[in-house]
């Protein structure tokens, strides 16, 4: 047993003894603080418990006792405040070094230099802050650290139980904040409106029982659980669908390393000796993890740091019989969806009928789960720091994706508000919805292509919904991104048989798998390299499938078998120069060659087109044309590499625009390159969906657009109202001589030929 276990044995041994006793609670706390700080041979230990949203000083031994119940700290003011706001451990040789350090005069502590406190957390929230104090400027040593810790824990529950603190007090703010009307300000992730009720993707688990009454029982508890915990681990490794010796093989091993680690078991069997029950032992070593991730700046590291974390849930799930999701119980109303963070695969387990939004703690642009959720048109805010603190299941939710806010628990007004503006969005989109039988042809008899981006089976259905022309890029990376291990060729060709069946005839585009970067897969992580600087520009897409060759030539032949009698339209992504597009193609025709000798049915036709998302392909295009049938310019990657400005980071997502003149010229000069080429032109990406934007792109001379279809309606509309020869010709003027706005320009156009913008 180590010193730590000792320690904190020692002291939860008389806690539990004087928190049992029949004396009043000051008389307890009084006790507790006197109990702690001789374990501790400490000469302060005080006590601060929230009350009516201020950090009020309980108890203490060394202080001047006249500072009881009169010392009073805000959340975030002072070492303790800071404490309780961060829900983190602060231990300092020197208190008053510290940024955060307040000096209250009627506590006497001048005399103090050491300081070291931590959070009394219950239900994931401070509910007061136990900190102690030495005259001597030394930091406390780990052991007592931990020990403190340990204590800490098991006083939340007998604190609550005494009845000093509520539920709103553990909120960590007044009980305003958690009953009324709260607005969220977040990171937009998704875009869209949505209103319903509060579900917790992961219900908590509420560790009722903090101190052991069976030591070994307890232990027994936690073995069974890391038994059935790696058994979980070893079937998804055994899952793999490329058979054994694979490269991810080599990504699992680092998730089994964790599994396995005997540092950490053992960890968790010390917190057990100190006298916790096998839940509150995972979670106090949890605590530890925490800050030491919060001390960690390797960004890998801190994502090793993430993995352990995520098993450290597992296993507290286990071990405490609560497993499963909201999605397993079932939606039963409109829901907006609350969690920490998400995975793709999770998301898709909801029901899209009753899933309306999602809101997260964390999340980021480039999270798979918003790649997802954007092609479900799930509406996502993220970056909502302790949302779950702030939010009750059943709680109405309203999210305006449009502007990154999230309201808590919407007053009337802005209820009555908000439905009014869905309601004239309905009143748009059923309008646009008659146009889905008609053709988009434009006011001179120009037809344009509607087509949509695609990347999930149900998505397919959306063609026949919205009217549209086919799908002009349909995502195949989705289904690596949703599975636990490399998707089988078998897998692979079902879906791309069933996509090909569901569009009825129409154009179905596949784009080859578009991973690495900002879609990168745990079970490729040493391939696609996760310590890349700028991911967007590196080791991704066709770089990555081209030198992953075994990864290319599967997905090959499962395109040729899964369109086998039908036309293959195949796209190749971030092609720089013709050689990679020429390497591409080859893996296809030598597969091609290989089914062809075995007598396989073959699709009946085969066109092959690029992505012209990097600049340099442009200055090569001409020379690639006779061997392309198509070409898709994708406007979300090429304007980032234009403006050399990452789409991912929010200070910079709306700083450059579509329309600005750059990109714009540089779209007119690739459309003045096909001229005359027998190739197919488009357009992919979210710019072709925005009614100013598709104006402009047709104006260009763009004749086929690949959009989101929500999109479908409004751009078919606005086809049906633009004369080419006049938008084409006012295009050209602008190029030539580019105004101080092009926005402004284009819209003024818009309102003198009586076209709505978005």
């Amino acid at each position: 047993m180590s010193a730590a276990s000792d320690a904190a044995r020692s002291i939860l041994t008389t806690l539990h003894e004087v928190m049992a006793a029949r004396t009043h609670t000051q008389a307890k706390l009084n006790q507790v603080v006197e109990m702690i700080g001789e374990a501790l041979d400490s000469e302060v230990c005080s006590i601060y418990l929230l009350r009516d949203g201020m950090l009020e000083l309980f108890a203490t031994r060394g202080l001047n006792q006249a500072a009881v119940h009169v010392t009073r700290l805000g959340i975030g003011e002072g070492l303790t405040g800071t404490i309780a706001q961060n829900i983190e451990t602060l231990n300092l040789d020197e208190a008053a070094a510290h940024p955060e350090f307040q000096y209250r005069p009627e506590t006497g502590e001048e005399k103090f230099h050491s300081f070291a406190g931590v959070p009394i957390v219950r239900r994931e929230r401070a509910i007061g802050v136990v900190c102690v104090q030495h005259i001597d400027p030394r930091k406390y040593e780990e052991v007592e650290i931990e020990a403190l810790q340990t204590v800490a824990m098991v006083l939340a529950e007998l604190i609550h139980n005494a009845g000093l603190v509520d539920d709103e007090d553990a909120a960590g703010g007044p009980s305003e904040a958690i009953t009324g009307q709260t607005v969220c300000e977040g990171l937009k992730l998704v875009k869209g409106l949505a209103l319903g009720e509060a579900v917790f993707h992961q219900p908590r688990v509420h560790i009722e029982q903090t101190v052991a009454e069976d030591t070994e029982a307890e232990r027994q508890r936690v073995y069974l659980a890391f038994d059935r915990m790696r058994e979980q681990i070893d079937h998804m490794a055994n899952q793999a669908e490329f058979g054994t010796g694979g490269e991810h093989e080599q990504v699992l091993e680092t998730y089994k390393m964790f599994a396995y680690d005997e540092g950490w078991s053992r960890r968790i069997n010390e917190a057990i000796d100190s006298g916790l029950t096998a839940e509150a032992a995972i979670e106090r070593v949890q605590q530890r993890t925490r800050m030491r991730m919060r001390e960690i700046s390797d960004p890998l590291l801190q994502d090793r740091m993430h993995d352990l974390e995520d098993l450290a849930n597992r296993l507290i799930r286990i071990v405490s019989g609560q497993l499963g999701t909201a999605a397993q119980k079932g939606l039963t109303k409109d829901t907006i969806l609350v969690a920490k963070n998400l995975g793709p695969a999770e998301l898709l387990e909801y029901d899209k009928r009753r899933l309306k939004g999602v809101v997260l703690e964390e999340g980021s642009l480039t999270a798979h789960v918003v790649i997802v959720a954007r092609a479900m048109g799930v509406p996502v805010v993220g970056r909502l720091r302790n949302l779950r603190g702030l939010v009750r299941e059943g709680d109405t939710v309203l999210i305006d994706g449009d502007a990154g806010k999230v309201t808590l628990r919407p007053g009337n007004g802005v209820l009555s508000a908000f439905e009014a503006r869905f309601a004239r969005s309905r009143e748009k989109q059923a309008a646009y919805a008659k146009l889905r039988e008609v053709e988009p042809f434009t006011r001179d008899g120009e037809r344009i292509e509607v087509m949509i981006n695609a990347g999930l089976r149900d998505d397919v259905g959306m063609v026949a919904m919205t009217g549209a022309d086919g799908i002009g890029l349909y995502r195949t990376e989705f289904q690596f991104l949703v599975s636990a291990a490399l998707p089988q060729r078998e897998r692979q060709a079902r879906l791309y048989r069933e996509v090909v069946d569901a569009a009825k005839g129409k154009k179905v585009i596949f784009r080859t798998v578009d991973i690495g970067g900002d879609k990168s897969l745990p079970y490729l992580a040493n391939e696609i390299g996760k310590e890349d600087e700028n991911p967007a520009m590196g080791w991704r897409a066709l770089r990555l499938a081209l030198e992953r060759e075994g990864l290319m030539k599967v997905q090959a032949r499962a395109l040729l078998e899964g369109t086998a009698g039908r036309e293959l339209n195949v796209m190749f992504p971030m092609v720089s120069e013709p050689w990679e597009f020429d390497a591409a193609k080859d893996v296809f025709e030598k597969q091609i060659a290989w089914l062809k000798k075995r007598k396989h049915q073959l699709p009946s036709a085969i066109r092959y087109g690029v992505m012209l998302e990097v600049p340099s392909l442009a200055e090569t295009l001409d020379t690639l044309l006779p061997r392309l049938s198509f070409v898709s310019i994708g406007t979300n990657d090429l304007t980032q590499f234009l403006f050399a400005a990452d789409r991912a980071n929010p200070m910079l997502a709306e700083r450059y625009d579509w329309l600005s003149p750059s990109i714009l010229r540089f779209l007119a000069r690739v459309v003045q390159t096909c001229v005359g080429e027998p190739v197919d032109l488009g357009v992919c990406g979210e710019m072709g969906g925005r009614r100013l934007e598709a104006l402009a792109l047709i104006g260009l001379g763009i004749r086929r657009l690949s959009i989101t279809p929500a999109a479908v309606g409004q751009i078919k509309e606005l086809v049906r109202k633009v004369d080419t020869r006049e938008i084409g010709e006012a295009m050209r003027g602008w190029l030539a001589n580019p105004p101080p706005d092009m926005r402004t320009a284009l819209s003024e156009w818009c309102e003198a030929h009586d076209i709505e913008i978005d």
